[in-house]
């Protein structure tokens, strides 16, 4: 007679998965904090309420967890799931740039700021390691690529057009820039800037969707008039 294997009951796999959950949020904190090479499987484990081997358990050692958590970090800014949802929802291709800008803005200048996700990205876009290959990969090439595509459809241009690339740069260069850069060195160096009260925040992120929307019909304009 065959032996049958034990299924795992509802509640032990709700803890199980509780586990990693709170192994991946304390990872973030000591990550944001430390940075990939000064965190430790130990202290991750410690701060998670767990012991060192639910690290190596639940994902493969501090490599595999950092991976799990870059990752998380990228999708905690812009999910793959929304993004495509907008692209593919109701409304012309500026509607949903300008909307697409926003998000993005109020994600980074507000009060998200301070948060591990974004502190974890700052850190891995000034000192890539090696699981930022995987980061590409799974996140932020197919993101691009539905990006490049509502740009592609305002200018009339295929998404791997180089003038579309181009495009991609200058509107996504901006908020590189805040989410590496240090605010009190922002703030000396352009002191007009001000991200301290929500009506500031807003006419920051209006001022983004506006600029990157002049641009872009700019380019379009331009592009008619080669064409002619």
């Amino acid at each position: 007679m065959p032996r049958k294997t034990p299924r795992t009951s509802p509640g032990r796999r709700e803890d199980g998965a509780t586990t990693k959950a709170q192994i991946l949020e304390a990872a973030g904190g000591v990550f944001a904090e430390k940075g990939f090479d000064r965190a430790t499987g130990k202290e991750i484990a410690e701060r998670a309420g767990s012991n060192s081997a639910a690290v190596n358990y639940y994902y493969g050692g501090i490599e595999g967890l950092y991976t799990a958590v870059l990752i998380e970090a990228h999708r905690r800014l812009l999910t793959y799931d929304k993004l495509v949802a907008l692209a593919e929802g109701p409304g012309d291709a500026v509607g949903k740039l300008e909307t697409l800008i926003g998000q993005i803005a109020r994600t980074i200048i507000g009060p998200a700021s301070s948060s591990w996700a974004l502190r974890v990205l700052s850190r891995e876009i000034l000192s890539p390691s090696p699981a930022f290959p995987a980061l590409v990969q799974q996140e932020i090439l197919p993101k691009k690529l539905v990006v490049t595509g509502i740009i592609g459809e305002m200018l009339g241009l295929a998404h791997d057009d180089p003038v579309v690339t181009r495009c991609a740069l200058n509107i996504i260069a901006p908020f590189a820039m805040l989410l590496v850069g240090n605010k009190q060195i922002f703030t000396r160096i352009l002191p007009g800037i001000n991200s301290g009260g929500l009506e500031a925040q807003e006419a920051m992120v209006q001022h983004f969707q506006r600029f990157a929307i002049a641009g872009l019909m700019a380019t379009a304009t331009a592009l008619q008039s080669d064409n002619h």
